[in-house]
C-alpha cells in the first residue's frame, strides 16, 4: 500500500486531486475476488522463484509477497478496529512456508471485510496518514487496486499468465485513477511509481499498470 489522497472522503466514495468522484457501493465482493485471484497466482510461487525481480523495482518476490500478506493482516486489523498499531503493518520474515501463510492471512483479511456492519466503520491506516480514519468503502478499495496490481507483479515475474476478468478490471480503472501522482511515489518503499504513458492501443489493465508506475511489457528476463 503506497501513500493516497491526503484527505478522508464520505462514505462511499473517495475523490481525485482534480475533483472528480468515484462512488462505490459495496466494493468487498470486487475485492474478495482480486484477492482470491492472487491466492492463485501465489500458488505457483517456490522457493526458487522467491529471488526473481519483480515489477516493484526495489523488491523480489520474497519481498512482494512478504508485503503483500502483512497488509492483508494490517487491513484485516483496520476493519476490527486496530490498524492503529503500527506493529501490525510491520513486514515479517517470511515463513518456512510463505505461500500457505500468504493464503491464509487472505482468507483472514476477506473474513475481516465480510463481517456484518463493517462498512459502517472507519479504518485507521497509519501508513497513509498517521492518525486518519478513511470510510471502509475508501479504506477497502485501496486494498482492492493493491491485489489487483500485486497480483499482476507476482504472475508477472513468474511468467504465468493473469486474467482476473474483465469485469474487474473494469472495476479497478476508476480506484487507479484516483491515486494521485506526487513525490511520494518515488519513496523507499512505495507500492506504485510515478505512471508512465500507455499506448494509444493499451488494453484497461495495461491503463491501469501504467497509471501505477508499470511497464506493461516489463519482463523478468528484462
Amino acid at each position: 500500500m503506497g501513500h493516497w489522497p491526503n484527505r478522508p472522503a464520505a462514505s462511499g466514495a473517495y475523490q481525485r486531486d482534480k475533483g472528480i468522484l468515484v462512488t462505490f457501493g459495496d466494493i468487498r465482493d470486487l475485492d474478495r475476488r482480486a484477492v482470491r485471484v492472487s491466492v492463485e497466482v501465489v500458488a505457483k510461487v517456490t522457493a526458487e522463484d522467491l529471488g526473481r525481480s519483480t515489477p516493484c523495482s526495489e523488491w523480489t518476490v520474497g519481498d512482494l509477497l512478504a508485503h503483500m500478506t502483512v497488509q492483508h493482516d494490517g487491513f484485516a486489523a483496520a476493519a476490527a478496529g486496530g490498524g492503529g498499531d503500527l506493529a501490525i503493518w510491520q513486514v515479517r520474515p517470511l515463513a518456512a512456508d510463505p505461500v500457505a501463510e500468504y493464503s491464509a492471512a487472505a482468507e483472514r483479511v476477506i473474513a475481516a471485510f465480510a463481517e456484518v456492519g463493517v462498512l459502517s466503520r472507519s479504518f485507521l491506516l497509519p501508513e497513509i496518514i498517521p492518525g486518519a480514519e478513511f470510510p471502509a468503502a475508501q479504506a477497502i478499495s485501496f486494498h482492492f487496486i493493491d491485489y489487483v496490481v500485486h497480483a499482476w507483479d507476482v504472475a508477472r515475474s513468474l511468467g504465468v499468465p493473469y486474467a482476473p476478468g474483465e469485469d474487474l478490471i473494469e472495476a479497478a480503472l476508476p480506484v487507479a485513477a484516483a491515486v494521485p501522482e506526487g513525490k511520494h511515489r518515488l519513496e523507499p518503499g512505495a507500492a506504485f511509481r510515478p505512471g508512465v504513458l500507455a499506448p494509444a492501443e493499451a488494453s484497461t489493465l495495461d491503463r491501469i499498470l501504467a497509471m501505477l508506475g508499470r511497464s506493461p511489457t516489463w519482463s523478468a528476463a528484462g
